[in-house]
């Protein structure tokens, strides 16, 4: 993938026009490529980096009264720096002295709790993760295109979906997105790896690493000693797409547990980790209520946890991949559908349950190129509780071929699901 180095996102696309009113503030983690859409989605909007200091007191001397006069309609980076500008944008939002301004951060916590207070009705709130399989699949070459997963979740069952598409997709189409998923489960989906040689990539992950440590995270915590978060982040990757035991987690990390919430808490904000829900209903039996951890990037975690790109793809890393594709799908896209993951007390579980309007869609993940009736039980079961709720079920699978297994569930090449 190093040729590829330009890539077609899909927030450059729904951002609002400039001509349109209102507040704009894109989030995500650092390096994922909020600054290089947004100046190109923007290109007639000034342009203020708060990571200089020199802005950052050039513009905290502006009042409030020559706001839109003086700065006017602009994209500020980095707004958590000099979070006391928000109360300015506001004045001059209200005041009609500007109509339209960007804002751009990937310190969510300060972003999040000054924007519910001060700018709550006023912004537009988008999120910016690492590539997905259908941006880096797609290139600059190729348009953006509904991938089949956003085709399912705004349609009606799976089968009314897959029913209409090629059982086996040949060619260069094919390969470019078995080399493309292939790239995001060795290295991430960070776009500033795609023009790297190899020995490079591994430098600029450890040194994304240490930039983290000492810029994201030191602007949501003041931490006088790293040492433990290092520890306790290596261990919560560790754990990613399995169930999270904050006890055991913070036994293991030497901190309280919570320390250990609040650790997990500035992973969660800064956009290295996310939370998984457990579907909240008993449909077979007692369910199990803990949260499952995922890492955002599968590179980052490699990276984080000592693993080699080339080292062996296992479950739990390809769980991780599945998983976030479909949270950065779901964030990115602001579909209406929720994630969740299904097990009861005795043990059957269900990979993802997605929630949409008109019910429910079963993923089942297999980190193998063939799959077989057997890979259906736990699905079926939920199945047949969820009754006229059940949408249909998918054993997403690293093969080629998409095919009806049975009534309602079909094998689905992950390549193919995401792009």
């Amino acid at each position: 993938m190093c040729e590829n180095i330009q890539v077609n996102r899909w927030v450059n696309k729904i951002l609002p026009s400039f001509d349109s009113k209102g507040l704009v503030l894109l989030t995500g983690a650092r390096q994922t490529g909020k600054t290089t859409s947004v100046r190109k989605v923007y290109p007639e909007l000034f342009y203020f980096n708060l990571d200089a200091v020199e802005y950052r007191e050039q513009l905290a001397s502006v009042s409030s009264f020559a706001w839109g006069k003086t700065v006017g309609a602009a994209v500020l980076d980095e707004i958590q720096k000099e979070p006391a500008l928000l109360d300015k944008i506001k004045f001059a939002y209200d005041s009609g002295d500007i109509s339209f301004s960007v804002m751009l951060g990937s310190a969510q916590i300060l972003l999040m709790k000054n924007i519910r207070e001060t700018l709550a009705g006023r912004v537009f709130v988008f999120e910016l993760f690492p590539l997905m399989l259908s941006e880096l699949s797609s290139g600059s070459e190729f348009p953006l295109s509904l991938s089949i997963i956003e085709q399912i979740l705004n349609g009606k069952t799976v089968n009314e979906t897959l029913g209409k598409i090629s059982a086996v997709l040949l060619g260069a189409d094919s390969t470019r997105r078995i080399d493309a998923e292939q790239h995001l489960l060795e290295w991430g989906g960070m776009p500033g790896l795609l023009p790297l040689s190899h020995e490079r990539r591994l430098q600029w992950m450890r040194s994304y690493e240490a930039t983290y440590l000492e810029r994201d995270l030191g602007d949501l915590a003041r931490l006088d000693d790293l040492k433990p978060f290092r520890r306790f982040q290596k261990l919560a990757a560790l754990r990613s797409g399995q169930i999270l035991s904050f006890s055991e987690l913070a036994r293991d990390s030497g901190v309280a547990v919570e320390t250990a919430r609040r650790y997990m808490e500035y992973l969660r904000l800064s956009y290295q980790a996310f939370l998984l829900p457990p579907f909240f209903e008993n449909l077979t039996s007692q369910v199990v209520k803990t949260p499952k951890i995922f890492w955002v990037d599968c590179g980052l975690l490699r990276s984080l946890t000592g693993r080699s790109p080339n080292a062996p793809i296992d479950g739990h890393l390809f769980e991780t991949y599945v998983g976030a594709e479909l949270m950065k799908l779901i964030r990115t896209k602001q579909l209406r559908a929720e994630l969740f993951y299904y097990r009861t007390r005795s043990g059957l579980e269900v990979d993802f349950l997605l929630q949409t309007e008109k019910g429910l869609i079963g993923v089942e993940v297999k980190s193998r190129s063939r799959v077989d009736s057997s890979d259906l039980s736990p699905m079926m079961r939920v199945a047949k509780a969820l009754e006229d709720r059940w949408l249909g079920g998918m054993v997403v699978y690293r093969g080629t071929e998409l095919f009806q297994m049975n009534e309602t569930c079909w094998a689905v090449p992950s390549h193919r699901l995401f792009s």
